[in-house]
This record gives structure tokens, sequence and C-alpha cells, in this order.
């Protein structure tokens, strides 16, 4: 089931504790596209399928990485995406975009977008595996 756009916002705005939709809308653009850049076939494609089609074209269409990045690198790509935002604030923007997008893709979904992610990344979708500690 898709997300609608308006909910999906909101939710984001809401974790996030964003003072409008458009600092929400910024946050999720830029962390789904990190993320596309990660993903690969059915994975991506059926987790493009549950967002909003707006956000679906983000992630299908993502910045381009050269490697995989470890989750801190991908925290400190998000800040320098971010105008003005530091490591602090964008690991608050990725954990209210991505824990948004792991309860919309479900746990059988993430669990298999978290496979295909380096080490560490399920603190970031809000999703700690057991005797992972930072």
């Amino acid at each position: 089931m898709t997300l609608q756009w308006e909910a999906f916002l909101e939710e984001v705005r809401e974790r996030g504790e964003y003072a409008t939709p458009q600092e929400a809308e910024r946050a999720a653009r830029v962390v789904l596209a990190l993320l596309g850049a990660h993903l690969v076939g059915d994975v991506r494609a059926e987790l493009a399928a549950r967002l909003p089609e707006t956000m679906a074209l983000v992630l299908l269409n993502p910045l381009q990485a050269a490697e995989p990045l470890s989750h801190e690198r991908f925290v400190r790509a998000t800040a320098a995406w971010i105008e003005g935002a530091t490591e602090t604030t964008a690991l608050w923007d990725i954990g209210a975009v991505l824990s948004t997008v792991a309860d919309t893709a479900g746990d059988d979904l993430t669990e298999r977008v978290l496979l295909q992610l380096p080490p560490g990344y399920d603190l970031l979708f809000g999703r700690p595996q057991p005797g992972h500690r930072p």
C-alpha cells in the first residue's frame, strides 16, 4: 500500500519536529536520494512502490555513489547536501525520514533493504539489531 504524499510528509515533519512541511520535504528528498544510490533491483523498486510518487522518483533517480557509504559517511553526506546542517542535525533528519520509510515499508522489506546496506544502517532506520551497539 502506498502512503500518500501529505501523510508521508506529515509523519516526517512530526518525527523531525520540523516547523514546516517544506523542511520535512527537503530532508526527505536528500535522504532518499542518498539511500537510492545504495539500493538495487527488486528491493529498490518495491520500496519505491510503497512511497508517494514524488518520493519514489527521488529514490529511483538517486545521487550517484562511487561506493557504498558507511553509515557514518551517509550522515556526513546528508549534512553536506542540506544547507546549514551539521552531522548532528543530519542524523536527526535521517532518523525522521528513514524511520518513516521503515514503517511504510514494513518489517520484511526493511530487513531486505538493510541487507543491501553496510553495517550500522539499522540504527539509522530506528531498527537496532540485537547485539549491535555503536
